[in-house]
């Protein structure tokens, strides 16, 4: 398709333009404010799990809340169907206009909610609605901003324009830390936060959804789309076209597994995963743990512009590519890293006093979801005691029938279940309830989580030109935004509740990086096997 003469004209100018920076600005800070509202959710997943669910079993209230935060993510390509259907017919503008009201306010609403104290089991039915209706809105939000960033962009500067929509996702991580940290630390007292201070962070939402759609009002539509639909050469039917239509349905498919799987993976391990491994395995306080993420965040986050435009030179799918196979290669040693550099107390206690623990491994479960009739056998609440300490053990099944569990201590043996037995066991033996923040070797532990940023910087940062590129103009938006949130709403975004899952049912609490290595090699094969390179393609077609 030929673009007229105004929009060759925009494209044909030197250094970028005011209108583009404008157009990357406002689609920009949008995105990022939607990302802060649905990280919130995140970063306070395990704080959720006291306040959405019943007690009594922390690991099982902790794989509920990862649940409920999944849930956000399960549902977003079914808001990238919805929505990118809407902006393949009526246009980019609007379309992401919509998904910020959506988003700005099921966000506010989660600050109104109840909790599971108040309303039972309303309190998370309601949190898992609102969950939804996120994960429904930012389907439809990336793919959007995505497109309409590109369509203004310069052929030989797309990966770099639309690499500031990439930093938003990290950037916004970023302002739901900062806004959690000032509320948690300097503006509440810790049993303020826990009562009422935490609905803070989702209200404040409101003041950032009336400015991001304010700046969105005055953008103007794509002059790419708005030349096609001048011409009469729109889709009328999107989803058929992008998923029922060969060969285009082979690009959603092969750009899912070649490609976003890996990239969802390898940017949620290393920004989520991350911190839940500091806090909730090496033990480290919140505070500490948020300045150390942030700090890796504000170092790594240029390095998504410089991919970006580094693609535009030597092209996109072999840094994405790369990003996914280091990180494959490398995240056994890194973690193991971390946990030396972070806590050394606890890795000496691991060292020094195996655990093991025997027991009619039938009465074991792995509750993913807790429910009303959900009951927990002495096998389950030793297992779940283990797991919260953040403490590898091995698991010996003992004969069928067997009604008493046992725990070895090193060369301590306890008989039978009995909560404040083991713990004192266990702290007679050496164990560390707390990270010692004296001994956290800063430099180290920051060298290893940006290294991680660096990854996914890798992966993330020429993604959106790489996806905008394959697909046509008139079944862009539709057909970029499935394969993007599956692989990072289903692939990355079950991460925590995965590798959760795995480390508690297996007692390694480093046998859950097993699912990003596996997902993130898949994509290294798909990809180098049967996709090639886009940076030179014409997306006026």
């Amino acid at each position: 398709m030929a673009v007229n003469e105004a929009t060759a004209g925009f494209h044909r100018q030197e250094g970028m333009s005011s209108e583009e920076k404008r157009v990357i600005f406002a689609s920009s800070l949008g995105t990022v404010f939607e990302w802060y509202d649905f990280y919130l959710y995140a970063t306070l997943a395990p704080f959720f799990a006291a306040l959405f669910f019943p007690p009594g079993n922390d690991t099982a209230a902790l794989l509920s809340a990862f649940t409920t935060y999944a849930a956000g993510f399960l549902v977003r390509p079914v808001g990238a169907i919805i929505f990118g259907r809407i902006g393949d017919l009526a246009g980019r503008k609007y379309t992401f206009l919509i998904t910020i009201l959506v988003m700005g306010s099921a966000t506010f609403a989660v600050g109104l909610l109840p909790t599971f104290a108040s309303i039972g089991w309303l309190a998370p039915v309601l949190l898992v609605s609102l969950r939804l209706l996120q994960g429904l809105a930012l389907g439809g939000e990336y793919g959007g901003a995505a497109t309409y960033v590109a369509e203004h962009a310069k052929p030989h500067q797309r990966g770099f324009a639309t690499s500031w929509i990439q930093t938003t996702a990290t950037l916004g991580f970023f302002l739901a830390l900062l806004v959690i940290g000032a509320c948690r630390f300097l503006l509440f007292e810790p049993g303020d936060f826990a009562e009422w201070g935490w609905r803070l962070p989702f209200l404040v939402s409101l003041i950032l959804l009336v400015f991001s759609v304010y700046i969105r009002l005055k953008l103007n539509e794509s002059p790419i789309f708005t030349q096609m639909q001048n011409e009469g050469k729109g889709s009328k039917a999107p989803i058929t076209e992008s998923f029922f239509r060969y060969p285009n349905n082979k690009y959603v498919l092969l750009a899912l597994l070649g490609g976003t799987a890996g990239m969802g993976i390898v940017w949620y391990t290393g920004q989520f995963y991350a911190l839940f491994f500091l806090t909730i395995t090496l033990k480290v306080e919140l505070l500490t743990a948020y300045l150390l993420v942030g700090t890796s965040l504000l170092i790594g986050t240029p390095l998504f512009v410089f991919f970006g435009w580094l693609s535009d030179k030597i092209g996109r799918l072999k840094i994405i590519l790369a990003g996914c196979l280091l990180a494959a290669l490398t995240y056994f040693p890194l973690f193991g890293a971390l946990a030396h550099y972070v806590n050394p107390d606890l890795e000496s206690f691991q060292n020094n006093n195996p655990i093991v623990l025997t027991a009619d491994t039938s009465n074991c479960q792995l509750h993913i979801f807790v429910w009303p009739w959900s009951e927990f056998s002495d096998c389950d609440h030793a297992k779940d005691l283990l797991n919260q300490l953040g403490l590898s053990f091995a698991i010996v099944d003992a004969p069928a029938g067997t009604e008493t569990i046992k725990v070895q201590i090193g060369e301590t043996v306890i008989d039978g279940w009995n909560a404040e037995t083991w713990r004192k066991a266990l702290v007679t033996a050496g164990y560390p309830e707390k990270a010692d923040p004296a001994k956290i070797n800063w430099p180290m532990t920051l060298g290893i989580l940006t290294i991680f940023l660096v990854y996914a910087t890798m992966v993330y940062g020429p993604i959106a030109a790489f996806l905008v590129e394959l697909f046509p103009t008139s079944i862009r938006y539709t057909s970029m935004s499935l394969p993007y949130h599956i692989g990072a709403g289903w692939f990355g975004g079950m991460l925590p509740l995965v590798t959760t899952a795995i480390a508690a049912a297996t007692g390694n609490i480093y046998n859950g990086l097993w699912y990003p290595i596996i997902v993130a090699l898949m994509t290294v094969v798909v990809g180098s096997l049967f996709l090639r390179e886009t940076k030179n393609r014409d997306i006026t077609a």
